[in-house]
């Protein structure tokens, strides 16, 4: 594939980390042609080093690219992914606990021949889950380790009355299955549902959520036990902009891009 036209959805801390990478042409042969905004005529006035791409909204996005980077609210999820998907296109999703809510899109990805590619975001391991995956895997436990400030504001916490905004050592907030964090943690535990798609599932996998204010990196661990090898592994992510969101997410979100045309590809 040459020429790509990509498109993003949300233009929030990645979708603005993602733009300013296109366009210094950091991945050959993918040109970013559109943004999809809540008010283009905000944004008219960002400055680019190359070609301007288009401000546009939601609806006006798939026609005018072949493959889209969801970084939009929740809330906006399918109305950011369905058209790209009804049209046989591609797109990169970020916020792989909506597909929790939509199942259908992925049925009408195998239908129209569309594709949903999860990035690895702020978490490792995937390629090794996804393997393991191929066999049997017996238990997968991810425990996730925040700074107070990034996990404030949480409906999970809101709902049922949790206060962490003066605590003094780690406490544990959460403990249960992706699918539940998934409501309780939107802006959190994306990371949380891509594990458990590359793995056994939201159902079987458990998760633990801490806050702890010591802390000023994300932590996640994952723990596997699989008939075909038993494995941890332990990221800390350094913040972006958004405290909720690690820097490497965007990156992450590079890398598949480079994926689409590069003449090599490492990993699973």
């Amino acid at each position: 594939m040459n020429g790509i036209r990509v498109g993003i959805a949300g233009f929030g801390a990645i979708g603005q980390s993602v733009a300013r990478s296109l366009d210094a042409g950091a991945v050959p042969g993918l040109s970013l042609a559109a943004v999809a905004v809540r008010d283009p005529r905000r944004h008219a006035a960002f400055e680019w080093k190359g070609q301007a791409p288009l401000f546009t909204t939601l609806d006006g996005l798939e026609p005018l690219c072949d493959v889209v980077v969801e970084c939009a609210p929740a809330a906006v999820f399918e109305q950011a992914v369905r058209p790209m998907l009804q049209a046989g296109k591609k797109v990169v999703v970020l916020s792989s606990g909506a597909l929790l809510s939509h199942p259908d899109l992925i049925e009408l990805a195998r239908a129209k021949h569309g594709q949903i590619l999860v990035p690895s975001g702020a978490i490792l391991g995937l390629d090794a889950l996804t393997a393991a995956a191929e066999g049997q895997i017996h238990a997968v436990t991810m425990i996730t380790r925040k700074p107070v400030r990034g996990l404030l504001g949480a409906p999970y916490l809101e709902t049922h009355g949790i206060d962490i905004s003066g605590i003094t050592e780690p406490t544990l907030v959460f403990r249960g299955s992706p699918r539940e964090a998934a409501v309780g943690f939107p802006a959190n535990l994306n990371v949380a549902v891509s594990v458990s798609l590359a793995g056994i599932g939201p159902e079987r996998t458990t998760l633990e959520i801490w806050a702890d204010p010591k802390l000023e990196r994300n932590i996640h661990r994952v723990e596997v036990d699989s008939d075909s090898a038993s494995f941890s592994m332990e990221i800390q992510n350094i913040p972006s902009e958004n405290p909720k969101t690690g820097r490497i997410t965007a990156q992450s979100v590079l890398a598949v891009l480079r994926k689409l045309n590069g003449p090599l590809r490492v990993g699973t």
